[in-house]
């Protein structure tokens, strides 16, 4: 994707989308679940329906998925099948929501999409369409899908027309702060396979806009304004990472830059891009949790850290981590990467999911 973008052939997040459109698979039903591509509240979602006689009212997972906001599919084969297997073994009502991407749509919209399918979804009519129980419903997603799950749950809590809670959060390697993005994680990780640091800063830049001067100060953790120093109590590792995580490394806080992106750009500080800015106030609402991380990830510190904010505000927490793993190893449960790594770590998801919802 450099390479193309450096010789003027394409432009590389044109050539990480490449990946999807390769993956997408037709919404073809099977003995087991039915599935099509429907709209809810004007969004496109891809719907799994259980298809043997319900005992009672099902569950339901809204799941976000992946892709650092730029690329990804609910129609993606990996996808495709991680619902499927979900519909299928918790007898559960799955929308995957295909949420608009930047770099065409920059935040809030990824966000205002996710949202409005939610927020939707859970009133008492279109619950009662799809036979689901409006005490067993959960959001989930992994990695930038991770990142807007976390934040509808946040944002449901204080919202006056929604009257269903969420049952549970599923959150599997999220990316939930753009704040630091010197973590030891991304120390550790910086050039390891799949999401090396300079990936994720332009996945976190292109969020917010194309403008490269962003990419850079991003680059140089140097995007914060020091008016805004009173948010790295939220993201402060020193103190919230355990010293295991924390090892060797120092932390002296990150270099404050001027304030002239984040005018421009106020989704580097709002908690919707970085749900780890909520105050301890607004954690505390919130419904059981479930948290995957991996060793050998530059967002595992995101995760780690925010389960333990989380059960400091008095939230239900388990927190996998999985030493042994790297970002996105619970999707690779399909050819050509079929890891029995990827099937232990969703299985245990599943599990969870069943256990909690």
């Amino acid at each position: 994707a450099r390479a193309g973008e450096l010789l003027g052939l394409m432009n590389f997040m044109d050539v990480l989308k490449l990946f999807a459109y390769l993956e997408a698979t037709a919404a073809t039903s099977d003995e087991n679940v039915t599935v099509m591509d429907t709209e809810l509240n004007n969004v496109p979602v891809r719907l799994y329906l259980p298809r043997r006689a319900p005992e009672g009212l099902r569950r339901a997972v809204l799941y976000f998925h992946g892709g650092g906001w730029c690329m990804g599919d609910a129609g993606m084969e990996t996808y495709d099948h991680m619902s499927r297997r979900t519909s299928n073994e918790l007898d559960a009502v799955v929308v995957s929501v295909n949420y608009r991407l930047a770099p065409e749509h920059h935040f809030p919209i990824p966000f205002e999409d996710v949202y409005s399918v939610t927020k939707f979804f859970l009133q008492t009519q279109v619950l009662s369409q799809y036979g689901v129980d409006p005490g067993r419903v959960c959001v989930a997603g992994d990695s930038a899908g991770g990142n807007l799950a976390a934040a509808v749950a946040q944002q449901l809590l204080g919202d006056p027309e929604v009257q269903t809670p969420l049952r549970a959060q599923a959150l599997l390697y999220p990316a939930l702060q753009a704040l630091d993005l010197d973590l030891p994680s991304y120390r550790d990780n910086a050039h390891k396979p799949i999401l090396s640091r300079a990936l994720m800063v332009r996945f976190w830049s292109e969020y917010f806009t194309s403008d490269p001067s962003l990419r850079e100060a991003m680059a140089s953790n140097s995007h914060v304004p020091a008016d805004s120093a009173h948010l790295f109590q939220f993201v402060n590792w020193s103190h919230w990472l355990p010293a295991e995580m924390r090892g060797a490394h120092a932390y002296a806080g990150p270099p404050r830059g001027g304030g002239r992106l984040a005018r421009r750009y106020p989704g580097l500080l709002d908690p919707r891009a970085s749900p780890l800015l909520a105050t301890a106030a607004q954690l505390a609402g919130l419904p059981r949790t479930y948290i995957l991380t991996c060793e050998h990830d530059v967002l595992r510190d995101d995760g780690v850290m925010y389960g333990r904010r989380l059960r400091a505000a008095g939230v239900r927490v388990t927190h996998d981590h999985a030493r042994d793993a790297f970002h996105g190893a619970a999707t690779f449960i399909r050819p050509p990467l079929d890891l029995a790594l990827g099937h232990r770590l969703f299985s245990s998801y599943l599990a969870w999911l069943g256990d909690n919802l």
